[in-house]
């Protein structure tokens, strides 16, 4: 047991130098005992790590030539990809594609929270709005992601499929990491809080329909001020 905890210490710790830039995408990474004598670990363990990252294709072995780093599209763990994408270097790509990920099941989400949200959730997503509000007023940035967040999750849960929510967990770090960083432009709020009204309006209508709308629009929004205000600056 104690071993297998060295092994994920050792790997984490790896793909943290990957995921920081000291070994992009085709770099080959240090050898057995150039890591083990870093890591003050044996070389069993050092192998053991590498083929935790070679498991989720972090990393593929070259007979003869060595062990290189794979590109993030070819990763095969959601749990790497999204440290990468919280933690590692702007990535307008791994930004853009996070919020087409969102349109894709946040839409769908709403669509049926329409049909199956109840009068309490209703109330709670009125709430979070009026705390966005509050909080852009007073330049609160923790306050208004806190908020931002609990809105969207109020209607992920509303939406009666488990699977969504599901989905969603894993997400919560890299979104949260990502509003923190579009929010801290008051315009980008202005913007936020205008669609948050919407949407929660289109809910209160029980109507499906103008509910997936309201959503896509804010998910447009958000993915125009992504363009506009952060990667362009």
């Amino acid at each position: 047991m104690a071993r297998k905890s060295l092994v994920g210490v050792v790997a984490d710790e790896l793909l943290d130098r990957i995921i920081a830039g000291e070994f992009p995408p085709g770099t080959v990474v240090p050898g057995e005992l150039e890591l083990s004598a870093r890591h003050e670990v044996s070389r069993m363990t050092v192998r053991e790590a590498m083929k935790t990252l070679e498991a989720q294709r972090i990393l593929s072995v070259e007979r003869g030539r060595g062990t290189f780093v794979n590109p993030l599209n070819q990763w095969a763990s959601l749990e790497a990809v999204l440290r990468a994408a919280s933690e590692g270097t702007k990535d307008a790509a791994a930004a853009i594609q996070l919020i087409e990920l969102r349109r894709m099941l946040e839409t769908g989400a709403c669509e049926l929270a329409a049909e199956r949200i109840s009068d309490d959730e209703l109330i709670a997503l009125k709430e979070h709005v009026e705390k966005m509000q509050s909080s852009h007023e007073v330049n609160d940035l923790a306050g208004f992601v806190e908020a931002d967040l609990a809105f969207h999750d109020v209607i992920l849960h509303a939406s009666g499929n488990v699977f969504v929510a599901v989905l969603f967990e894993p997400l919560h770090r890299v979104l949260e990491a990502r509003r923190a960083e579009t929010s801290a432009f008051p315009e980008i709020q202005e913007h936020a809080i205008g669609h948050h009204r919407k949407i929660a309006a289109a809910l209160e209508s029980r109507n499906p329909n103008e509910a997936r709308l309201a959503m896509d629009a804010h998910m447009q929004q958000t993915l125009d001020d992504l363009k506009t205000y952060v990667l362009e600056a």
